[in-house]
């Protein structure tokens, strides 16, 4: 398929020449051409038996081949074909320019198998067509209505589905044929967080659009050298300041930035660059807009009827009835939809703790137990089991991720030994008890050392990424650099220091955009980030030091052959609390590819400090987050490191180096 930097609701400028008389003629001949006569349209149906038992079973995980809007042909006719489910409706029919919204003009058909669905063929309507179902209710209301399945919609404030197709012609052939090992457990994943419509901005404040980004973007991610990049909720959504995560369009990209074949060219731009994408999915709730899922049939159709179970305090908005089959269709079929047509590398779920305990930011006489008499969501549990196997059995080289805050057991375990099954799962507790930790003066830290060290303990049991997300930089929280204690020098030595330990601790990582070269103010949906610092030599220093990090972390076995494994992971001292010094090491698969990390946490030096090394021989500095490049004071270690045969801290080897203020280095032997 072609690419143009032009979406598809973009028109060419008009040409200069002459209408002639006979395409005038033609033009009034179409307009005015009689009705279709079709036979039997009422037959038409793209379900077949089979589709409706797994439907209703909620088994049938494809839904998005059978319902919404589809251009075909029927009798030799042109046409789209509509389907939606609404039980409860007394009538359905589609609404739109095409018949000036007139609710009586195109009625569909409800099936006669009790699937509660409803369908019908509708001749010369094509792609771009705006469209609504008009609902009647049993009690004689009309609800116009999106669709549920829709591949594209109107810009919003405007609220029409869009007739669209999802057809394109891939060419990341390359990149899927090898994503298997990009996306394995057993490779690196540092992941650059990014909302897309705040990442960057051209003049007057505008947006930049998917192909703008499959230019820009795309070519920042790799220089940084990212593997990974995870764009926050892009279905489409009503209300902006959600950042994505009031999502109404479950199956279409939000047509702010382009079309659905834009942000395509987008996911191919990345892959063609070996770079994955990961998509935020927001199967927890959904707002009540009156065009949307709330009461779409005139019930409680998509939400729970109960709403002890079907309203989310917090965020004012409505929670899926998990336990209803054909909405457990709907969920998972969507989930396949982004894997498949799409391209996705994996879906990082969001808010799962929500969706999996019944007394979830509710009080006492909020919640009712379940049937064991405990607080977790069964439907939800079953829900994501059944997600995920579903999910692994068509696409084996994705990843599952969930956001999930709590200690629930085997989140990322395989379903067979009671897991969720999900891949990995994100280290809250870890993010936590980090900042925690590094928003302390230097001088109060040898008090505090376990805050550090404790996310060992529990580190295995789980396949974690380690966070530091668009959460921790809003409502108030400060921006990473700003949280950190000190001057300017020590605040961006701390934040150094900060990922240094993220990038070689266990685990995978992510960082929200802006981070990456210390932004200082807090992230705002409304504006781009502020690239202007990077005019200045501690945000150039920051960036390059990710840079470094990342190329680390890609270029180094063990920070990644065993990042999900206690064999991988050594401490080596924890005990010298008065200077706030840890060392610990990281192993690869070879014995000669381990690394020895030191952290100085307090802006003390530490010259001829000594630690224990496993093996005799040369050691190296392969990085040192206070090298001047990256705007540190230039404490390294630039000559060879030669062992001594000194036993030290358990080990037969011991080496003596210098530390620098706030700082981290990374040693390998030669």
């Amino acid at each position: 398929m072609a690419k143009t930097s032009k979406t598809s609701t973009e028109k060419a400028e008009p040409t200069k020449k002459k209408t002639t008389k006979k395409e005038i003629v033609a033009v009034v001949d179409e307009i005015h051409q009689p009705p279709v006569q079709l036979k039997n349209v009422e037959t038409f149906s793209l379900f077949s038996d089979f589709d409706i038992d797994l439907f209703k079973a909620g088994k049938h995980y494809r839904l998005f081949e059978k319902f919404g809007s589809h251009i075909t042909e029927f009798q030799g006719v042109k046409g789209t074909y509509f389907a939606v489910w609404a039980p409860s409706a007394k009538s359905v029919s589609v609404i739109g320019n095409f018949n000036y919204w007139d609710k009586d003009s195109h009625h569909i058909f409800v099936r006669w198998d009790s699937s509660g669905i409803w369908e019908g063929f509708i001749p010369h309507i094509g792609k771009g067509e705006t469209y609504k179902f008009c609902i009647q209710t049993q009690d004689g209301r009309f609800l116009e209505k999106m669709d549920p399945y829709a591949q594209s919609f109107e810009v919003p404030p405007r609220t029409a589905s869009l007739v669209w197709d999802n057809w394109y012609e891939w060419t990341d052939a390359d990149w899927m044929a090898k994503r298997h090992k990009n996306n394995s457990l057993a490779s690196p994943m540092s992941v650059y967080e990014v909302h897309v419509g705040s990442w960057k901005r051209k003049e007057h404040d505008q947006k930049l659009s998917f192909v703008e980004l499959a230019d820009q973007l795309v070519k920042y991610v790799k220089e940084m050298g990212f593997t990974h990049v995870e764009f926050m909720p892009i279905m489409e959504h009503p209300y902006e300041p959600s950042w994505g995560y009031q999502v109404l369009g479950y199956f279409a990209p939000s047509s702010r930035f382009g079309t659905p074949q834009d942000f395509m060219y987008l996911v191919e731009e990345f892959h063609k660059n070996d770079i994955g994408v990961i998509l935020d999915w927001v199967p927890s709730h959904f707002p009540g807009d009156a065009h949307g899922l709330y009461e779409f049939d005139g019930t409680h159709l998509f939400e729970h009827p109960d709403m002890k179970k079907g309203y989310h305090p917090d965020w004012k908005s409505y929670i899926f009835n998990y336990g209803r089959n054909e909405i457990r269709s709907f969920l998972i079929s969507n989930a396949i939809y982004w894997l498949e047509r799409y391209h996705a590398d994996g879906l990082r779920v969001d808010a799962v703790a929500s969706m999996l305990y019944l007394d979830y930011s509710r009080n006492e006489g909020e919640w009712e137990p379940n049937i064991f008499g405990g607080n977790h969501n069964l439907d939800s549990v079953s829900l994501f089991k059944e997600l995920n196997e579903a999910v692994y059995a068509q696409f084996s080289d994705v990843q599952m991720i969930a956001e999930e805050s709590t200690s629930y057991t085997g989140v990322s375990r395989p379903i067979y030994t009671g897991g969720l099954g999900f891949g990995q799962k994100w280290m809250m507790g870890w993010m936590n008890d980090t900042l925690k930790y590094f928003e302390k003066d230097p001088m109060y830290r040898k008090y505090s050392q376990d805050n550090l060290t404790f996310s060992t303990n529990y580190v295995f049991t789980e396949n974690f990424m380690l966070p530091f997300s668009h959460d921790e930089v809003v409502y108030g929280k400060k921006s990473m650099v700003e949280k950190m204690p000190g001057d300017e020098w020590q605040r961006f030595a701390n934040l150094r220091l900060l990922y240094t330990y993220m990038f070689t601790h266990p685990g995978t990582n992510l960082m929200f955009m802006g981070g990456e070269f210390g932004q200082t103010s807090e992230w705002n949906f409304e504006k781009s980030l502020e690239w202007w610092l990077l005019d200045h030599a501690p945000h150039k220093g920051m960036q390059d030091l990710v840079k470094a990090l990342n190329n680390l972390y890609k270029t180094q076995p063990a920070l990644y052959d065993k990042q999900f494994s206690p064999e991988g992971f050594e401490w080596i001292d924890t005990t010298d609390h008065e200077n706030s010094i840890v060392v610990y090491a990281r192993k690869g698969n070879e014995s000669k590819e381990q690394l020895i990390i030191i952290l100085n946490l307090t802006p003390v030096p530490r010259p001829h400090y000594r630690i224990g090394v496993p093996l005799s021989g040369i050691w190296e500095e392969v990085l040192n987050s206070d090298d001047i490049a990256f705007y540190g004071s230039g404490k390294v270690n630039s000559s060879a490191i030669i062992t001594d045969e000194i036993s030290w801290q358990g080990k037969a080897y011991s080496i003596s180096l210098t530390i620098p203020p706030l700082g981290a280095v990374v040693l390998k032997v030669k």
